[in-house]
Protein backbone atom coordinates (compact mmCIF):
# COMPACT_ATOMS: atom_id res chain seq x y z
CA UNK A 1 0.00 0.00 0.00
CA UNK A 2 1.57 3.62 -1.43
CA UNK A 3 0.62 6.10 1.46
CA UNK A 4 0.56 9.82 0.57
CA UNK A 5 3.67 10.92 2.11
CA UNK A 6 5.42 8.57 0.19
CA UNK A 7 3.58 9.90 -3.32
CA UNK A 8 3.97 13.55 -2.30
CA UNK A 9 7.86 12.58 -1.60
CA UNK A 10 8.51 10.97 -5.26
CA UNK A 11 10.96 12.40 -7.36
CA UNK A 12 9.64 13.92 -10.22
CA UNK A 13 11.60 15.34 -13.89
CA UNK A 14 9.41 17.45 -16.08
CA UNK A 15 10.94 17.80 -19.56
CA UNK A 16 9.76 20.46 -21.84
CA UNK A 17 12.08 22.72 -24.23
CA UNK A 18 9.11 25.33 -23.16
CA UNK A 19 10.39 27.10 -20.16
CA UNK A 20 6.60 28.71 -19.04
CA UNK A 21 5.02 24.75 -19.76
CA UNK A 22 7.70 23.56 -16.95
CA UNK A 23 6.90 26.13 -14.90
CA UNK A 24 3.37 25.39 -14.84
CA UNK A 25 3.93 21.65 -14.27
CA UNK A 26 6.03 22.74 -11.40
CA UNK A 27 3.46 24.86 -10.21
CA UNK A 28 0.57 22.74 -10.82
CA UNK A 29 2.37 19.66 -8.89
CA UNK A 30 3.65 22.57 -6.33
CA UNK A 31 -0.30 22.78 -5.33
CA UNK A 32 -0.75 19.24 -5.38
CA UNK A 33 1.61 19.07 -2.48
CA UNK A 34 4.93 17.16 -4.41
CA UNK A 35 7.88 18.37 -2.53
CA UNK A 36 10.61 16.79 -5.07
CA UNK A 37 9.88 18.23 -8.82
CA UNK A 38 12.44 19.47 -10.57
CA UNK A 39 12.32 21.11 -14.07
CA UNK A 40 14.46 21.12 -17.68
CA UNK A 41 14.30 22.25 -21.17
CA UNK A 42 17.67 20.36 -22.15
CA UNK A 43 16.65 16.51 -23.95
CA UNK A 44 20.35 16.31 -23.98
CA UNK A 45 20.35 16.73 -19.93
CA UNK A 46 17.74 14.24 -19.27
CA UNK A 47 19.72 10.84 -19.23
CA UNK A 48 22.63 11.94 -17.13
CA UNK A 49 19.76 13.67 -14.70
CA UNK A 50 17.61 10.10 -14.51
CA UNK A 51 20.77 8.71 -13.63
CA UNK A 52 22.38 10.72 -10.92
CA UNK A 53 18.67 10.85 -9.03
CA UNK A 54 16.73 7.89 -10.22
CA UNK A 55 13.35 9.77 -10.65
CA UNK A 56 10.14 8.06 -9.89
CA UNK A 57 8.11 10.26 -12.93
CA UNK A 58 9.29 11.78 -15.51
CA UNK A 59 7.00 13.80 -17.37
CA UNK A 60 8.30 14.04 -20.91
CA UNK A 61 7.25 16.33 -24.26
CA UNK A 62 7.84 14.88 -27.11
CA UNK A 63 8.12 17.76 -29.53
CA UNK A 64 11.37 19.25 -28.87
CA UNK A 65 14.27 20.82 -31.11
CA UNK A 66 17.36 19.02 -31.47
CA UNK A 67 16.40 16.00 -29.05
CA UNK A 68 12.70 14.22 -30.07
CA UNK A 69 10.66 12.72 -26.81
CA UNK A 70 11.24 9.73 -28.80
CA UNK A 71 14.87 9.71 -28.71
CA UNK A 72 14.71 10.57 -25.08
CA UNK A 73 12.65 7.59 -24.74
CA UNK A 74 14.98 4.88 -26.16
CA UNK A 75 18.18 6.71 -24.45
CA UNK A 76 16.13 6.32 -21.14
CA UNK A 77 15.42 2.77 -22.18
CA UNK A 78 19.16 1.66 -22.29
CA UNK A 79 19.78 3.06 -18.68
CA UNK A 80 16.81 1.86 -16.91
CA UNK A 81 18.16 -1.11 -15.03
CA UNK A 82 15.11 -3.10 -14.45
CA UNK A 83 13.65 -2.25 -17.54
CA UNK A 84 10.86 -0.38 -16.79
CA UNK A 85 11.24 3.41 -18.03
CA UNK A 86 9.22 5.68 -16.08
CA UNK A 87 7.96 8.23 -18.04
CA UNK A 88 4.35 9.81 -19.24
CA UNK A 89 4.73 11.54 -22.09
CA UNK A 90 3.51 15.42 -22.83
CA UNK A 91 2.01 15.42 -26.77
CA UNK A 92 -0.70 18.12 -28.43
CA UNK A 93 -0.38 15.17 -31.37
CA UNK A 94 -3.23 12.12 -31.08
CA UNK A 95 -1.00 10.47 -33.26
CA UNK A 96 1.59 10.48 -31.05
CA UNK A 97 -0.05 8.98 -28.47
CA UNK A 98 -0.02 5.07 -29.24
CA UNK A 99 3.05 5.77 -30.82
CA UNK A 100 4.55 6.81 -27.62
CA UNK A 101 3.10 3.84 -25.44
CA UNK A 102 4.66 1.55 -28.01
CA UNK A 103 8.23 3.00 -28.01
CA UNK A 104 7.67 2.22 -24.03
CA UNK A 105 5.71 5.23 -22.45
CA UNK A 106 3.84 3.87 -19.69
CA UNK A 107 1.08 7.03 -20.02
CA UNK A 108 0.11 10.46 -21.68
CA UNK A 109 -0.91 14.22 -20.83
CA UNK A 110 -2.84 15.75 -23.87
CA UNK A 111 -1.90 19.81 -24.75
CA UNK A 112 -3.31 21.80 -23.73
CA UNK A 113 -3.16 20.26 -20.08
CA UNK A 114 -6.12 19.79 -18.46
CA UNK A 115 -4.98 20.37 -14.28
CA UNK A 116 -7.70 17.43 -12.98
CA UNK A 117 -6.61 14.84 -15.61
CA UNK A 118 -2.80 16.01 -15.10
CA UNK A 119 -2.86 15.52 -11.22
CA UNK A 120 -4.85 11.91 -11.58
CA UNK A 121 -2.42 10.56 -14.45
CA UNK A 122 0.93 12.04 -12.47
CA UNK A 123 -0.61 10.20 -8.92
CA UNK A 124 -2.20 7.01 -10.85
CA UNK A 125 1.61 6.33 -12.35
CA UNK A 126 3.23 7.35 -9.09
CA UNK A 127 1.18 4.34 -7.55
CA UNK A 128 2.08 2.07 -9.90
CA UNK A 129 5.95 3.29 -10.16
CA UNK A 130 6.24 2.91 -6.15
CA UNK A 131 4.53 -0.08 -6.14
CA UNK A 132 7.15 -1.88 -8.48
CA UNK A 133 10.04 -0.60 -6.61
CA UNK A 134 8.11 -1.95 -3.25
CA UNK A 135 7.97 -5.60 -5.53
CA UNK A 136 11.42 -5.67 -6.72
CA UNK A 137 13.01 -4.33 -2.87
CA UNK A 138 10.76 -7.37 -1.76
CA UNK A 139 11.97 -10.00 -4.47
CA UNK A 140 15.19 -8.91 -4.06
CA UNK A 141 14.83 -9.59 -0.06
CA UNK A 142 13.10 -12.85 -0.70
CA UNK A 143 16.27 -13.89 -2.62
CA UNK A 144 18.81 -12.49 -0.03
CA UNK A 145 16.61 -14.74 2.61
CA UNK A 146 16.59 -17.53 0.40
CA UNK A 147 20.71 -17.42 -0.07
CA UNK A 148 21.35 -17.13 3.87
CA UNK A 149 19.17 -19.67 4.91
CA UNK A 150 20.89 -22.13 2.47
CA UNK A 151 23.89 -21.54 3.57
CA UNK A 152 22.46 -21.86 7.07
CA UNK A 153 21.12 -25.23 5.84
CA UNK A 154 24.30 -26.66 4.63
CA UNK A 155 26.18 -25.70 7.54
CA UNK A 156 24.02 -26.92 10.03
CA UNK A 157 24.31 -30.13 7.75
CA UNK A 158 27.64 -30.28 7.90
CA UNK A 159 28.27 -29.73 11.73
CA UNK A 160 25.55 -32.44 11.95
CA UNK A 161 27.22 -34.97 9.62
CA UNK A 162 30.97 -33.71 11.46
CA UNK A 163 29.30 -34.60 14.69
CA UNK A 164 28.13 -38.09 13.74
CA UNK A 165 31.30 -39.08 12.24
CA UNK A 166 33.26 -37.61 15.55
CA UNK A 167 31.20 -39.36 18.18
CA UNK A 168 30.44 -42.86 16.60
CA UNK A 169 32.34 -45.17 13.60
CA UNK A 170 29.95 -44.58 10.94
CA UNK A 171 27.17 -42.73 9.32
CA UNK A 172 25.07 -43.78 6.70
CA UNK A 173 22.12 -42.27 4.53
CA UNK A 174 19.90 -44.94 2.22
CA UNK A 175 17.40 -44.38 -0.75
CA UNK A 176 13.64 -45.29 -0.19
CA UNK A 177 15.00 -48.67 -2.32
CA UNK A 178 17.64 -49.09 0.43
CA UNK A 179 20.80 -48.30 -1.52
CA UNK A 180 23.49 -46.18 0.12
CA UNK A 181 23.40 -42.79 -1.25
CA UNK A 182 26.14 -41.31 1.57
CA UNK A 183 28.00 -42.53 4.31
CA UNK A 184 31.33 -42.47 6.11
CA UNK A 185 33.14 -45.49 7.49
CA UNK A 186 33.06 -48.90 6.79
CA UNK A 187 29.56 -49.33 6.40
CA UNK A 188 28.89 -51.85 4.20
CA UNK A 189 31.11 -54.32 5.71
CA UNK A 190 30.89 -53.47 9.29
CA UNK A 191 27.48 -52.18 10.02
CA UNK A 192 25.68 -54.79 7.06
CA UNK A 193 23.42 -52.31 5.30
CA UNK A 194 22.45 -51.53 1.57
CA UNK A 195 22.32 -53.97 -1.31
CA UNK A 196 25.98 -54.58 -1.10
CA UNK A 197 26.43 -55.44 1.83
CA UNK A 198 28.14 -58.53 3.26
CA UNK A 199 25.74 -60.74 5.05
CA UNK A 200 28.34 -63.81 6.22
CA UNK A 201 28.67 -63.86 10.10
CA UNK A 202 26.02 -62.10 11.11
CA UNK A 203 23.60 -63.35 13.30
CA UNK A 204 20.58 -64.06 11.73
CA UNK A 205 17.77 -63.40 14.45
CA UNK A 206 19.67 -59.52 14.87
CA UNK A 207 20.36 -58.81 11.35
CA UNK A 208 16.34 -59.67 10.38
CA UNK A 209 15.14 -57.42 13.08
CA UNK A 210 17.55 -54.73 12.26
CA UNK A 211 16.47 -55.11 8.79
CA UNK A 212 12.85 -55.59 9.80
CA UNK A 213 12.74 -51.58 11.43
CA UNK A 214 13.94 -50.37 8.34
CA UNK A 215 11.29 -51.97 6.36
CA UNK A 216 8.67 -51.29 8.50
CA UNK A 217 10.12 -47.00 8.85
CA UNK A 218 10.62 -47.17 12.16
CA UNK A 219 13.45 -45.48 14.06
CA UNK A 220 15.86 -47.50 16.61
CA UNK A 221 18.15 -46.37 19.56
CA UNK A 222 20.95 -48.08 20.02
CA UNK A 223 20.04 -51.24 18.83
CA UNK A 224 23.16 -53.88 19.37
CA UNK A 225 23.58 -56.70 16.93
CA UNK A 226 26.58 -59.18 16.74
CA UNK A 227 29.24 -60.56 13.84
CA UNK A 228 31.36 -63.40 14.25
CA UNK A 229 34.24 -62.50 11.75
CA UNK A 230 36.27 -64.80 9.67
CA UNK A 231 39.19 -65.53 12.10
CA UNK A 232 36.06 -66.26 14.86
CA UNK A 233 36.17 -63.23 16.50
CA UNK A 234 32.70 -61.54 17.94
CA UNK A 235 32.33 -57.90 17.22
CA UNK A 236 29.30 -55.95 18.88
CA UNK A 237 27.80 -53.30 17.23
CA UNK A 238 25.61 -50.88 18.36
CA UNK A 239 23.24 -49.04 16.18
CA UNK A 240 20.40 -45.93 15.78
CA UNK A 241 18.65 -44.72 12.77
CA UNK A 242 15.68 -42.79 11.37
CA UNK A 243 13.27 -42.76 8.62
CA UNK A 244 13.57 -39.47 6.44
CA UNK A 245 10.88 -38.14 4.69
CA UNK A 246 9.99 -35.49 2.63
CA UNK A 247 8.42 -31.55 2.74
CA UNK A 248 5.23 -33.83 1.65
CA UNK A 249 5.66 -36.49 4.15
CA UNK A 250 6.61 -38.84 1.52
CA UNK A 251 9.43 -41.65 2.82
CA UNK A 252 12.77 -41.18 1.18
CA UNK A 253 14.82 -43.23 2.68
CA UNK A 254 17.07 -44.04 5.93
CA UNK A 255 20.25 -42.36 7.94
CA UNK A 256 21.58 -43.51 10.83
CA UNK A 257 24.78 -43.60 12.82
CA UNK A 258 26.72 -46.54 14.49
CA UNK A 259 29.77 -48.04 16.48
CA UNK A 260 32.08 -50.71 17.43
CA UNK A 261 31.20 -51.62 20.99
CA UNK A 262 33.14 -54.96 21.03
CA UNK A 263 35.79 -53.64 23.61
CA UNK A 264 32.63 -52.39 25.87
CA UNK A 265 31.08 -55.56 25.56
CA UNK A 266 34.09 -58.00 26.25
CA UNK A 267 35.31 -56.00 29.46
CA UNK A 268 31.06 -55.81 30.84
CA UNK A 269 31.45 -60.07 29.89
CA UNK A 270 34.62 -60.50 32.16
CA UNK A 271 32.87 -58.01 34.54
CA UNK A 272 30.16 -60.92 35.17
CA UNK A 273 32.33 -63.62 34.73
CA UNK A 274 34.52 -62.42 37.99
CA UNK A 275 31.87 -61.60 40.21
CA UNK A 276 30.10 -64.24 41.93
Amino acid sequence: MINSPDLLGASILIVDDQEANVLLLEQVLSNAGYTQVTGTTDPFAVCAMHQEHHYDLILLDLQMPGMSGFQVLEALKAIEPDGYVPVLVITAQPSHKLHALQAGAKDFVSKPFELVEVETRIRNMLEVRLLHRQLNRYNQHLEETVIQRTAELRASEARFQRFAELSTDWYWEQDVNSKLTNWSGPVTDMVGIGHDSNSKGWDPAEKAQLEQNIAERKPFLDFIYSRTAPEGIVQYLQVSGEPIFDESSRFVGYRGVGRDITQMANKLKSKENIIP
